[in-house]
């Protein structure tokens, strides 16, 4: 039996996969990030109630919202910041009396996408998050490419390319950078893109419109909002065609919440080619097979 934890900043979900990778047992509950010890306890009782109702312990694997470092074995990079500076796979191996397998949630949709989602059957996978962040994550032969430093994916903390002279110097990205690919193409940067642009500003717009309602303006015939979805296709298409330019992935999987915009699947590809080095570009951009379930599977197939 493997175990997967999707370890989120909102909601922490486990699976319990058979051998045949079909799903024998699900379970989401909100995340406690009031502390480290939280986590750990959080992550300690899905395991032990899951075990207990099926009956039989498991291998189990973690996907986390940043990285184990290669130099000091402890969490980094990690937007849920009570988890850095923590040997968190050491720590619940040692709670849980087995090895735990810890990896980025984005190698995580990598992984599972490629094994039996819409990427399967392909070697050189590129998996996407646009979500609250931006991350992805590089599975060749259904085996994930870390790196020597462990960072394989991190392309959301690169700057969007070919910044025209009204996107530079770009906004500040929590990592401390100006122009992360993360603060233009995450859900979080769409929504406000779509503000610093938008003819009439207001607090109580700002803090009430997300991004699938800016869609659904757009779908409505609202200009600005439609302006913005024409934008923000256009940025995904620059920052992709890096990609495609050192990797040339087989296939290009996008999860996350705006992975959910079907007019992406239609305006990006035809972007592409005026990016991409030789402009002949025949990448298929797909939506993920296993929606939000896609994460805590791919943990579950660290085993």
């Amino acid at each position: 039996m493997r175990l997967g934890i999707d370890l989120g900043g909102t909601k922490t979900e486990i699976i319990a996969l058979n051998t045949q990778g079909i799903q024998c047992y699900r379970k989401r509950i909100d995340t406690d990030t009031t502390s480290y010890d939280a986590v750990i306890r959080t992550i300690c009782g899905l395991v032990q109630e899951a075990e207990i109702e099926l009956g039989i312990k498991g291998t189990l694997g973690v996907g986390i919202p940043g990285t184990i470092s290669a130099v000091t074995g402890l969490v980094k990079n990690a937007n849920s910041t009570v988890l850095n500076g923590h040997a968190l796979d050491k720590d619940l191996s040692r709670m849980l009396d087995r090895e735990v397998r810890c990896a980025n949630d984005a190698n995580c949709l990598a992984l599972s996408e490629t094994v039996d989602g819409a990427a399967t059957g392909h070697s050189v996978v590129f998996a996407v998050i646009l979500g609250t962040g931006c991350g992805a994550g590089i599975a060749i032969d259904q085996k994930l490419l870390s790196g020597i430093n462990l960072i394989a994916g991190e392309w959301g903390h690169n700057p969007l390319p070919w910044m025209s002279a009204d996107e530079y110097p770009g906004p500040v990205c929590w990592c401390g950078k100006h122009s992360c690919i993360e603060t233009w193409i995450s859900g979080t940067g769409f929504a406000e893109e779509y503000y610093r642009n938008v003819t009439v500003k207001s607090q109580d717009r700002k803090d009430t419109l997300k991004g699938e309602q800016i869609i659904s303006l757009a779908r409505s015939g609202d200009l600005e909002a439609h302006a913005s979805l024409l934008r923000y296709s256009d940025r995904l298409a620059r920052s992709l065609a890096h990609v495609i330019n050192i990797i040339d992935p087989n296939i290009i999987v996008l999860g996350g919440g705006m992975s959910n915009i079907e007019e992406l699947y239609s305006l990006t590809p035809q972007k592409l080619s005026s990016y991409v080095f030789g402009g002949e570009v025949h990448t298929p951009i797909v939506q993920n097979k296993h929606g939000d379930s896609s994460g805590v599977r791919g943990a579950a197939w660290l085993w």
